[in-house]
């Protein structure tokens, strides 16, 4: 019988196969008290045990339809994270005896702050924009997360370089909200242009993407 680290390898694997762009894993007590948790003073992860592992998927410019936000459905691109999350969950408990399910994404309703997950798990780091940069892909990645009852080695994350060095605020020029006029992101500004989108009235809305499309690592291999 593999040991918790080859499953962990394993599922991580699996979760290519099944469509996801990205993956990585970190041991879910490190999410409790994550960046993102300590600013909003609130616990990153209601789990204090297993792993949680991030599946990640590339939102080419050249397909819009899959970040277009419907109410009460959310996205596609988060309804196939979600279908290969629960197949990856279902996977774990059949191969291996493993307990895992898909963690909703709303912090609120019992999820996790995905990109520090994500980042934590060495899938890519965060950059100027609040967004991960992940090699390869840029900043154009939507994540989610499968809980899987298994102890996950507790690694830090290789540092790599800054992806941020060497540009020229790309994200902070481009963005119509003036979310960077401090000199650092305010998430406030940002979700103020969410919530306009959503208060619209439109059936489908899509969701400002500047900072991220106008990133260089995008286009970077």
């Amino acid at each position: 019988m593999p040991n918790d680290r080859e499953i962990i390898g394993a599922a991580i694997r699996k979760a290519r196969e099944l469509g996801a762009d990205v993956a990585g894993a970190v041991a879910a007590a490190r999410l409790i008290d994550c960046p993102s948790a300590v600013v909003e003073k609130r616990p990153g992860s209601e789990e204090d045990r297993g792993t949680y592992i991030v599946l990640g998927l590339s939102h080419d410019p050249g397909h819009p339809e899959l970040d277009l936000w419907e109410p009460g459905r959310g996205t596609p691109g988060d309804r196939i994270l979600g279908k290969i999350g629960k197949e990856l969950a279902r996977w774990l408990q059949k191969e291996y005896g493993t307990s895992a399910r898909l963690i909703p994404y709303r912090i609120e309703e019992g999820g996790i702050y995905l990109k520090d997950a994500a980042s934590l798990a060495g899938i890519g780091r965060m950059g100027r924009s609040n967004l991960i940069i992940v090699p390869g892909y840029g900043p154009r990645v939507r994540f989610r997360a499968v809980w899987a009852d298994l102890d996950s080695p507790d690694v830090e994350p290789p540092e790599g370089d800054d992806p941020c060095t060497g540009c020229e605020n790309s994200c902070a020029r481009a963005c119509p909200m003036d979310a960077f006029s401090t000199g650092r992101f305010s998430r406030t500004r940002c979700l103020a242009r969410m919530d306009a989108d959503r208060n619209s009235g439109r059936e489908r809305i899509d969701h400002c993407r500047a900072c991220e499309l106008a990133c260089p690592a995008g286009d970077k291999g």
